[in-house]
């Protein structure tokens, strides 16, 4: 299911959560049923509502699954959406050049206080691989540096398939490198640079992390990893388990966005390790990390199994999995206790890595 999830984050789910009006057990009894073929008890209490009115107004407005065709269409209508900012955070869209024939790429620098010394983020957005846009992004990113007193930079990267993994992958270092040699500038301590994205832009901060580490040119002191789309092979040579990526983000979703992404049918031996990070054999040297992801999420295997592999190669990971949480349920249901607490932990986490408390 695709078609309607960003008008359901854009507020369908708070409302049909009002319009149920059911409150207590009454109300986590009665969405306990199945909904669309789905079963709805294996999800957290707090979201059924929310789970039960996506996949009903989905089925309703006729969902499309994801095709090459959608992405396109859909890049072309995202172009012409507006993006309210909050005035009280200044915002600034940027060019930054990136090395080779490459165009330059847009980044949205948030909370620019040029002398100052504060810890910054390099926020890469979700959306598959394929759709959405920093832009939509930037009113979140205003409150982030607002509660944490730091510089936001959020990166309009090149979106598949038109660009692969390289070019995205070059879009998000180049914004990250540009930003380290203009701390000054901007407001930023240099030693205090953390990357960060949700869904797919986990995947991308933490090939950005990967890349940082390689090229040896930027430190990087901290990756917030939020449900992050680090596996190609999800939902094709692996299986979810049953109960996993029913909601929001499904495997042939996943299919057809890592085909998009890596230009190759996704899951076969001779996929590129530098694309997926989940491929890749050394994570020694990456800097400390932080993962949340909901234990119904299609990538909650994966990043569990992410996080194991980051605290074997000697690095300090924190995981958190929200029981019963679908892909977003922070963006959707953000009212619910379990995405309040989900959301505290992820800020805290940032907290304390800008501080030095890790």
């Amino acid at each position: 299911m695709i078609l309607s999830r960003r008008q359901f984050a854009g507020g369908l789910g708070l409302a049909a959560l009002s319009a149920l009006g059911r409150t207590g057990a009454a109300w986590a009894s009665a969405d306990r049923t199945a909904a669309g073929g789905i079963d709805l008890s294996f999800v957290n209490p707090e979201l059924r509502s929310y789970a039960r009115a996506y996949i009903e107004h989905s089925a309703k407005d006729g969902s499309e699954p994801l095709t090459l065709n959608f992405i396109l269409e859909y890049q072309k209508e995202e172009a012409a959406e507006k993006v309210a900012f909050k005035a009280t955070v200044p915002v600034a869209k940027k060019w930054i050049p990136v090395p080779g024939a490459a165009p330059d790429v847009a980044a949205y620098l948030i909370n620019i206080k040029p002398g100052a010394s504060r810890p910054a983020i390099i926020h890469t957005h979700g959306g598959g691989f394929v759709l959405l846009s920093a832009r939509d992004y930037v009113p979140l990113a205003q409150s982030w540096a607002t509660e944490l007193d730091c510089f936001v930079a959020t990166v309009e990267y090149r979106l598949a398939p038109e660009t692969r993994y390289a070019g995205s992958i070059e879009d998000n270092y180049s914004v990250l490198r540009w930003v380290y040699r203009h701390a000054h500038e901007l407001g930023v301590d240099p030693a205090r640079i953390a990357v960060m994205g949700e869904s797919a832009g986990g995947g991308h901060a933490a090939l950005l992390a990967l890349t940082a580490r390689d090229r040896g040119e930027v430190p990087v002191a901290f990756q917030a990893l939020i449900y992050p789309m680090l596996d190609d092979r999800t939902g094709s040579s692996r299986q979810p388990p049953k109960n996993e990526g029913r909601i929001i983000w499904t495997a042939p979703d996943n299919r057809v966005a890592w085909e998009a992404f890596l230009g190759q049918k996704p899951g076969t031996p001779n996929v590129p390790a530098a694309a997926v990070p989940a491929r890749r054999g050394d994570l020694a040297g990456l800097p400390p990390a932080f993962i949340g992801v909901g234990s119904i999420d299609l990538f909650c295997e994966e990043d569990m199994r992410y996080a194991q592999r980051l605290a074997a190669a000697g690095v300090a990971a924190e995981l958190t999995v929200a029981p019963g949480a679908f892909h977003g349920f922070d963006l959707i249901a953000g009212s619910t206790e379990i995405a309040r607490s989900f959301v505290a932990t992820k800020m805290q986490a940032l907290r304390r890595a800008f501080s030095g408390n890790l």
